[in-house]
């Protein structure tokens, strides 16, 4: 049975913007709805220690709908956004 793969196709779009907004809400002490998804991390006051919290949370929190989900520290560069976060897990998580 395919329980992991089950999982991951029910987290779409809207589910993991949710997830990402949450857990960055609870690292730089906002709520959700202050956190836009175009808006860069550096404007919202998320350094990059903020954003290493966000990578281990997120890879918590989605390890429970895929297995071993990871993201690549030189991914990291890439993630600029609230937008690149979400595209970033979204599109690992078709490929999972």
């Amino acid at each position: 049975m395919t329980a992991d793969a089950g999982n991951a196709s029910s987290l779409d779009r809207v589910a993991i913007l949710g997830i990402v907004r949450d857990q960055l809400a609870e690292i730089l002490e906002k709520s959700p709805d202050e956190i836009g998804e175009d808006v860069p991390f550096v404007e919202l006051g998320a350094d990059s220690l903020a954003l290493i919290e966000l990578v281990e949370a997120l890879e918590e929190n989605l390890s429970a709908h895929v297995a071993g989900f990871h993201i690549d520290d030189e991914d990291l560069e890439g993630l600029a956004s609230v937008r690149d976060a979400v595209d970033y897990v979204s599109a690992k998580l078709q490929v999972a």
